[in-house]
């Protein structure tokens, strides 16, 4: 059986949730029409005791929600007409009053249209900004490839808001002289400041990945660099959780250094467990530690075996009764006792499985799952 590649998490979460102009619902695009009728059906009814044919003033403003301009100042001509029509129907065509109601729908149609007009530059702009924000992280959050070096990769990422890319949440993966290195991690905070942070780990990890010479040496250049952010942007609290990774294909191990993050999820022999070790405080938050530095830790990785690393947004999305979603619980429900699974199973199964546990996701989600090559 050959090695099946995902079809590219990040792409196909760009393509289903990535932003386009939101698009009003089917209710709100036939309520202009709907109010039309209902109002006739007053006329009809009521016949003359009461000027029902007023209520159409209101139509432009109904029509604004839903349309454009040229929409709603189309049926605000509908609405003067109708009116009019009305009143010559009972024979109350020029007076006072229904002139009056003829100008106050007129007055209302102008604005209308305005505010129409105004919400569709809005629209534009935000469609604009969202598209300039998803292109960075697209460029941050590049897709991870089938195979890295000696390991085979899959990796997902899902934002908690939907219509947008942009979140906190990052993951890489590096195959360098030493070895294969990975990162996982959460950045304090939202929207365009947590993309800048992402920026700033990601592109310290991919220059560190190849040039430190271990993992505690890769954390402290990291450390160094978000330390330096936080300084830049006057936020003394700014910080990221992490776990750092790195693959020996020759000692068939895994190095671990864990910074305040999730627990990586190691799947081998047909069991599920969790990973532990010495922790670590997150990033940009050593300098409160007491210890020398950051401890790295390893465990054998051979072939069957998976590591799954994920960030937060995954073991606290809740179901409608309030529960956490049990990761190692499911993911024994669905690979104890079979056959190995390749990453790519591992991350489809998680990208269909979590939303069934909770439809409104409330954190970002990034998944990264590595496996030795050659296991299938």
């Amino acid at each position: 059986m050959s090695p099946q590649r995902p079809d590219t998490p990040l792409a196909v979460i760009a393509e289903q949730d990535g932003f386009r102009p939101a698009v009003p619902p089917a209710w709100m695009r036939l309520l202009p029409f709907v109010y039309v009728a209902f109002v006739l059906l007053l006329e009809a009814t009521l016949q003359e005791e009461w000027a029902v044919s007023f209520f159409l003033i209101a139509l432009p403003a109904i029509a604004a929600y839903a349309y454009g301009p040229v929409v709603v100042a189309a049926l605000t001509a509908v609405a003067i007409v109708l009116e009019g029509v009305l009143a010559a129907t009972f024979h109350h065509f020029g007076e006072n009053h229904h002139v009056t109601a003829d100008i106050a729908t007129a007055v209302v149609g102008v604005l209308a249209t305005a505010m129409a007009a105004h919400r569709c530059r809005q629209e534009r702009h935000l469609v604009h900004a969202n598209s300039v924000a998803e292109a960075l992280m697209r460029a941050l959050l590049r897709p991870v490839p089938h195979q890295v070096g000696h390991v085979l990769a899959a990796g997902l990422y899902r934002p908690s808001e939907a219509g947008t890319m942009v979140g906190g949440d990052l993951f890489d993966i590096r195959a360098t002289d030493t070895g294969e290195r990975a990162i996982i991690g959460d950045v304090r905070g939202k929207g365009l400041q947590a993309v800048r942070t992402v920026a700033a780990i990601l592109g310290s990890f991919r220059e560190a990945a190849y040039d430190a010479q271990d993992l505690p040496a890769v954390a402290a250049r990291l450390e160094r660099r978000l330390v330096r952010e936080a300084s830049d942007i006057t936020d003394e609290e700014l910080f990221a959780t992490a776990v750092l990774i790195e693959y020996d294909s020759l000692a068939h191990r895994v190095t671990v250094a864990n910074h305040g993050h999730v627990e990586p999820v190691l799947i081998s022999g047909g069991e599920v467990r969790v990973l532990d070790g010495p922790p670590a405080l997150p990033l940009g938050l050593g300098g409160l530690a007491a210890a020398d530095g950051p401890v790295a830790w390893s465990h054998p990785f051979t072939r069957g075996d998976v590591l799954l690393l994920v960030t937060d947004g995954v073991v606290e999305a809740r179901d409608t009764g309030g529960d956490f979603y049990p990761l190692v619980d499911r993911l024994r429900h669905r690979f104890s006792g079979r056959p190995a699974p390749g990453p790519a199973d591992v991350v489809n199964f998680l990208n269909t499985d979590l939303p069934r546990h909770s439809r409104s996701l409330h954190d970002d989600i990034a998944l990264l799952a590595i496996a030795p090559h050659g296991l299938l």
